[in-house]
């Protein structure tokens, strides 16, 4: 297939993921926050990404913003569609990964769609249908106690089941290592949706080349890769753009495990740290002011400006302002943050968890940017259009190491 690849993301961590992917594998890839306008002139490109916030959204909600991006991208000639969904399968019993998945098969009259959400290179694996962290299954990671979409099963099939009428299948791992021939006919007798155990990169590199030529396939920035390397341009790509010099903040709002690791080394650090409390705070104008108070009478580099919490913590705040509000608090708040930040000079944000990020490119109105070195695997520097705004860096919750915040942020 030589055409426009397309790809939907369900948040902007996991679009500069798989936007990263695709460049690694050989695609011109632009990444566009949001739906662009109709009139947006394009330069040269073998992909597309669109990062949408419709992971946590309700169902119906994310299925109509996916439809809007997905004739956008029809309409800019892309032939293949790549839904990407987290390498978790960060989902509901309601969704959204199931009734995104419909709309878009429905739409592209497409019969199956391929998947996994397997990342070897993130520590992800699906073997027999289960989802492995590393060496733990799903649903004894620490991803059970996520605060918007705890997983406690680790069985895709069943997950998937539960979302959707649609039939679901699966190729297990003995299937793979017989090679692509044996794929291609496992899967060639099934319809719906179905998911492909992966353990390692070269079976990623595999499936990409079993499914160059689908209409709709879907999975995390793995397979993404996989898909990529089949596809790969003889275009060369630019020279890879580093991160600027000059001051940066990070502020995190992510809870995930590894969040709270890469936290507590910059507080190891001595780094400046102000907590975001919207319990004591309810007001997001207030909590930002206090924030950005607390900034203007720093004098040491690279601080911290973050409402990760452990589990506990974090249902201790739900219970008092309820789920709903105390998320739109924080991130009205961290919106606010981040302008007042970009107002001040600061020229490198750095944002973890989907839905900060998401606050921040919303709240400084970046459409899009040009995809630049990688921090950490699936997290590079993004360079918006324009010199009005700083870089980001836009991490999803579980990665990078430990010293991540602290070295992208390092004077």
């Amino acid at each position: 297939m030589t055409g426009t690849l397309g790809a939907i993301a369900d948040d902007f961590t996991g679009a500069t993921d798989v936007a990263v992917a695709f460049r690694r594998g050989g695609l011109r890839t632009l990444l566009f926050f949001g739906v662009p306008p109709e009139t947006e002139v394009l330069p040269p490109h073998d992909a597309i990404v669109i990062a949408l916030k419709s992971r946590a959204i309700p169902a119906e909600n994310a299925v109509s913003s996916s439809l809007e991006a997905l004739r956008w991208l029809r309409n800019r000639k892309a032939e293949q569609i790549y839904f990407k969904y987290c390498s978790t399968f960060d989902s509901t019993p309601h969704g959204n990964i199931g009734p995104v998945l419909d709309a878009l098969s429905r739409a592209l009259s497409s019969d199956r769609a391929v998947m996994t959400p397997s990342s070897p290179e993130h520590g992800r694996t699906q073997y027999q249908g289960h989802l492995f962290v590393g060496e733990t299954l799903l649903a004894e990671s620490p991803m059970r106690d996520h605060p918007a979409t705890p997983m406690t099963d680790s069985h895709l099939p069943r997950l998937l089941r539960a979302q959707t009428t649609t039939p679901v299948a699966l190729v297990t791992h003995d299937i793979v290592r017989r090679g692509e021939t044996a794929v291609r006919e496992a899967i060639d007798g099934k319809s719906g949706y179905v998911l492909v155990d992966a353990l390692t990169e070269d079976d990623l590199r595999l499936l990409g080349r079993v499914v160059v030529n689908a209409p709709l396939v879907a999975g995390a920035a793995g397979l993404a890769a996989g898909l990529a390397a089949a596809r790969a341009s003889a275009t060369p790509l630019p020279t890879e753009t580093r991160a600027p010099a000059g001051p940066a903040v990070v502020l995190s709002g992510s809870c995930s495990a590894r969040t709270l690791e890469q936290v507590a080394v910059m507080l190891r650090l001595g780094r400046p740290a102000h907590r975001l409390d919207p319990v004591a705070t309810p007001d997001p104008d207030a909590l930002a002011a206090e924030a950005l108070a607390w900034y203007d009478s720093l004098t040491e580099p690279g601080p911290l400006v973050y409402s990760s919490s452990s589990p506990a913590e974090l249902k201790r705040t739900q219970e008092e302002l309820g789920v709903e509000r105390s998320a739109g608090i924080l991130e009205k708040a961290t919106g606010l943050i981040a302008l007042g930040l970009a107002g001040r000079g600061v020229r490198r944000l750095v944002a973890a968890g989907g839905e900060t990020s998401g606050a921040i490119v919303t709240a400084l109105d970046v459409r899009g940017g040009v995809i630049g070195a990688e921090a950490a695997p699936g997290v590079p520097w993004i360079h918006p259009v324009g010199d009005r705004h700083p870089a980001l860096l836009l991490k999803s919750g579980n990665f990078g190491d430990p010293d991540l915040l602290a070295t992208a942020s390092a004077p």
